[in-house]
């Protein structure tokens, strides 16, 4: 019985895994003490230069993007109606209650990685690599889908001006046979090379471009106030409208429990949108990723993180609403829905100003999660996970040059060949999933180390991560079959990849902390 004893939870700070030497290794902890102390590693730690005020731009930058300049459109035309604003009230709340938490674990855990070094500390190495693995795909997948929005719009813009593009540059929603969206492919390979040049230069590129999207909604929200007609609201929740098409696994659980299956438009219709427009919200959890390099994390992540939050939850409504007022939800556009609403009104001015801040802004948003993916990426890599090469900073940028010209070029081919439509709805569950990671672990944590020091604390633990991963789950049931099954395979394929070589190379030992090398020997 003394071997179970958790002899090293006093020294270690593992939260009483330290000496549980029948705990198998893939489920070892990594000690919050010992990720804080990694950072100071000369050749791979990161500059801390961020600003709570940094932060919250940051945040801004990120959340409003695809999902009010893209998305709205074919929430409110195919799924939610009018009523797409309810939509973006029962995302933001789901997202609240993750924010809640990602803010105490971030200012209690100030390292780069966010959910990934989250689930080390408290949930275990396995489930770390797991929802790290998840966050590059969904960083990655996210970047892709903004960078053909943004390509989108260049192109409306460019069409206005009297010119057009080749078929075969303008992606393969614009072509058959071989095409090639030389747009966002060019747009993600410009921010990779601005993100090499250092985190405070992103930042003030970030700070100007953020302005000029938050005046374009204002706008929008403005201008657009005066061409509403009220007869576009009705109906504001419009009449069910069949099955939803390709839908998840909620269509048979209601079924099963109700007798009817779920539809587009009606009450159903809006958790379906809340489902797809919850890519609207992806960013507050980017910030977290930027905790490293932070000044002052204990203070300002809770404040990045949930400021950013509520600044865009105001706007998406105010957005929807009065885009749904200018033109009727049925007629509305997918591909630049706020700008074609203004010309519906007869006012090409106003779209055209739209679609140029839609253009402008939606760079920060490739910019912030290309970032976040690099520093998930630079976090596993530093952990031995993947390989150590990736995570070196630059001797005079200070920034993870390697792993983020690597995911960069992967990213650029990625956008280049793919459209919107494939990729939304996986980056989607992917947050979600580590939505309800994040949440459990702050459950765990508060168990396994109340006395911690926790500059910001989660309120109504343990009912309000209880709540979270509740809400979130019904939000990754509420997405298609097709969508779990790619996640499924990607999920299956990290598995491999973790016990070919990242449970043999990992630094962190049974005790919570690091070793200089990776346990090939024993391998």
């Amino acid at each position: 019985m003394s071997e179970r004893e958790p002899e090293g939870r006093s020294g270690g700070g593992t939260g009483g895994d330290g000496g549980r030497r029948v705990r198998p290794d893939y489920l070892r902890t990594k000690s919050i003490e010992q990720s804080i102390k990694d950072t100071e590693e000369p050749e791979h730690a990161l500059t801390r230069s961020l600003s709570a005020l940094d932060l919250t731009v940051f945040g801004v930058g990120v959340i409003i993007g695809t999902g009010i300049f893209v998305l709205t459109g074919a929430v409110a035309k195919e799924q939610a109606g009018p009523a797409t604003a309810l939509a973006f009230v029962v995302a933001g709340i789901v997202c609240a209650l993750a924010a809640l938490c990602y803010a105490e674990f971030a200012s209690t855990v100030p390292v780069a990685g966010s959910a990934y070094t989250f689930s080390y500390a408290s949930l275990g190495e396995l489930p770390a690599w797991t929802i790290g693995w998840d966050l590059v795909l969904e960083f990655a997948l996210g970047t892709a889908v903004v960078a053909v929005g943004w390509a989108g719009y260049i192109r409306s813009l460019l069409a206005n001006a009297g010119w057009e593009l080749p078929a075969a540059l303008s992606g393969p929603d614009a072509a058959h046979g071989f095409s090639f969206d030389v747009l966002a492919a060019a747009l993600v390979l410009v921010i990779t090379a601005i993100l090499v040049l250092g985190m405070k230069l992103s930042a003030r590129v970030t700070s100007v471009v953020v302005a000029v999207k938050v005046a374009v909604v204002l706008l929008v929200i403005i201008a657009g106030s005066f061409f509403i007609d009220p007869a576009n609201y009705r109906p504001f929740i419009p009449e069910a409208k069949g099955t939803i098409s390709g839908s998840g696994f909620t269509a048979p659980l209601i079924q099963l429990m109700f007798g009817y299956q779920p539809t587009t438009f009606g009450v159903e219709g809006i958790f379906t949108a809340a489902a797809v427009v919850f890519f609207a919200f992806i960013g507050f959890d980017v910030v977290a990723t930027a905790a490293e390099e932070t000044r002052n994390p204990q203070r300002d992540m809770p404040r990045g993180i949930l400021g950013s939050l509520l600044i865009c939850t105001v706007l998406y409504v105010a957005v929807s609403i009065v885009v749904t007022g200018m033109q009727k939800y049925t007629r509305l556009t997918v591909d630049a829905p706020l700008a074609d609403a203004f010309k519906a009104t007869g006012h090409p001015f106003y779209a055209g100003v739209i679609s140029f801040g839609a253009a402008v802004g939606l760079t920060t948003v490739c910019m912030i999660l290309l970032l976040g993916q690099s520093r998930v990426f630079f976090a596993m890599s530093r952990d031995g996970l993947l390989p150590r090469v990736f995570s070196r900073v630059h001797p005079r940028f200070g920034t993870p040059y390697r792993s983020t010209i690597l995911l960069g070029t992967l990213i650029a081919i990625a956008a280049g060949f793919t459209s919107i439509s494939q990729l939304a709805a996986l980056v989607n569950i992917g947050t979600l999933f580590a939505f309800v990671v994040v949440a459990l672990g702050v459950l765990i944590l508060r168990n396994t180390r109340p006395d911690l020091p926790r500059a910001f604390r989660t309120p109504w633990v343990p009912v309000l991560p209880i709540v979270s991963v509740a809400a979130s789950l019904w939000l990754m049931l509420n997405l298609p079959a097709e969508t779990w099954l790619r996640f499924a395979v990607w999920m299956a394929i990290g598995f491999v990849v973790y016990f070919l070589y990242g449970r043999r190379h990992s630094r962190v030992t049974e005790t919570g902390t690091r070793t200089e090398k990776g346990p090939r020997g024993a391998a």
